[in-house]
This record gives C-alpha cells, structure tokens and sequence, in this order.
C-alpha cells in the first residue's frame, strides 16, 4: 500500500515538474553563421515599405534607424545621400528601391551589407474609451555580396512606454471625453515618430539572443 502511494506521488511530481518545464520561457538562439562569415562593416538603410494608411510610416521609421545601427558598430551609409541617389535615378517608391539587385547595391553605394524593413504598423489605433499610438516594424540585414540573409527581427512599442500616450483614472463620461481628445491630438501630432524610437532600438538592439552582433566599431565587436 505505501508502496503504491509512493508510486502515485513520484508520478504526480513527475507530471507536475513535466508542465513546469512546459511553461517555462524558452529562448530561442539566432543562427549567427552567415552573418559571422559575412563580417560586415557598413550597411545600408533601405526605405521601409509601408503597410500602413499613414504616409508618414516610412520616414518616421527610417529616421529612427541609423542611430541603433550606428551604435551597433557599424558605419552607416547616410539617408540622405542614399535618398537622393535613387531620386535621381528615378526611384522613390519603397518596394521599388527594395527590387533593386544587392549586387547593383554594392556597385552604387559600395556597402557590404543592407537592411530591408517594413512598417507593419504606425500611429493611433482608435477603442471606444481611449487611443495609443503604436509603432512595430520588421527588417532583415542582406550580404550585398552575395545575397544571402544574415539577420532578421521585429520591434514594437507603444506610446504609454515613452510618455507620449497618458490614461488617467477618471469615470465613464470622463473616460470617453478624454478619448475624443486624444483623438484629436493624435490627428493634429505625430506622436508615432517617438515610439517609432523606441520600436527601432527595439527592432535594431545588438548582442545574443537575437540582436544583430556588434560591429567593428563596437568595442564589443568580437564578443558575442
């Protein structure tokens, strides 16, 4: 009889320590072999494509960029300049830019590497009681050289995270009063190009699990 409560027992622990596991937060390590053969030095931002309604999306996004890959270790060719260039040469359409053969890339702007991104969303998403403003992109860094994927990731944040949406606890007639003003507010400021920070240091942060690994102007370039 003890023997067999025994046996009850060491099969419940079992099944419990089985479900712990189960529920347990599982990190997941990026593959890093391309992107450590390929060794990068420089990386050029291509315009986000945008699948927003906002027309503001991509350029919001992209001016966020250069700052976290920049700190990352790596140089970065200027928007500005890779702006213009393919101004000039008839190109202003994101998906369009993004068609553009990495090889024929490299020939123009001489990177060894270029990150395509997309804005899945960007600015105000409008409840009955209240209005927050929400960026979140994805992106994937290309070897120039020879086409392959080094690194891919998403980012996303929110304007309560960077101070820019407030809730106050306030009644019913209170709470939909507030939420016609921040309506409002948020059609008269463009709020998202702060979260679109936040979101594109989340989207562009460096080191393992799954960041980009640091650059050669990093001084941690070589320890991840």
């Amino acid at each position: 009889m003890v023997n067999l409560v025994s046996f009850k027992l060491a099969s419940i622990l079992s099944m419990l320590g089985l479900l712990a596991a189960c529920a347990a937060p599982v990190t997941q390590h990026r593959d890093y072999t391309a992107f450590k053969n390929s060794k990068p030095r420089s990386v050029l931002l291509l315009p986000p494509i945008n699948e927003t309604s906002d027309v503001r999306a991509t350029y919001g996004v992209l001016s966020q960029m250069t700052e976290p890959v920049a700190e990352a270790g790596y140089y970065v060719v200027p928007v500005a300049v890779m702006d213009e260039t393919f101004k000039q040469n008839g190109l202003t359409a994101p998906a369009d830019i993004q068609d553009v053969a990495p090889s024929k890339l490299r020939e123009i702007f001489g990177a060894d590497a270029a990150l395509y991104s997309t804005v899945k969303q960007y600015g105000s998403v409008y409840q009955v009681l209240d209005t927050k403003t929400v960026v979140e992109a994805s992106a994937k860094l290309v070897d120039l050289r020879t086409g392959d994927i080094l690194w891919e990731g998403r980012g996303r944040a929110n304007g309560e995270e960077v101070g820019t949406d407030v809730n106050i606890s306030v009644g019913l007639v209170g709470a939909l009063v507030q939420a016609a003003v921040k309506q409002i507010a948020h059609s008269l400021t463009d709020k998202s190009h702060d979260v679109a920070k936040l979101a594109s240091e989340r989207l562009l942060h460096a080191g393992p699990p799954d960041g980009l690994l640091y650059g050669p102007r990093s001084p941690k370039f070589g320890t991840d």
